[in-house]
């Protein structure tokens, strides 16, 4: 009974997924997208992307003291304009993410843990 439970609310979730028109960080609904926003929304690997990206970025924040949670917003801003700069470019923007999503990762094994 369980595992038909846990089925049905994957199902579901994946089915809300699909249908859903919203970006992990914008509404793909919104009638002022930018070029790079646009291909974000029509392109369902970078849409998983961007969802990775911001609940990955989201994750760390809450992990990271003031400062350095200041430093990581500095750096996702500027990361924000080097994606805005791939225009509609699909193969640009997945470079940006693959470099963001690295560069996130790096963050997070700097974390210093206690043993």
């Amino acid at each position: 009974m369980r595992s038909n439970s846990l089925a049905a609310i994957f199902l579901l979730t994946s089915l809300t997924a699909a249908n859903t028109s919203q970006a992990a960080s914008f509404n793909c609904d919104a009638q002022n997208l930018q070029p790079d926003e646009k291909t974000i929304c029509d392109h369902r690997v970078l849409n998983d992307a961007d969802v990775k990206m911001v609940t990955t970025f989201d994750l760390l924040s809450g992990l990271l003291a003031m400062g350095s949670r200041g430093t990581l917003q500095d750096e996702q801003t500027a990361w924000l304009k080097k994606r805005q700069a791939c225009g509609a470019d699909a193969a640009c923007i997945k470079g940006a993410y693959e470099e963001r999503l690295k560069a996130l990762d790096e963050t997070y094994k700097r974390i210093n843990r206690p043993l």
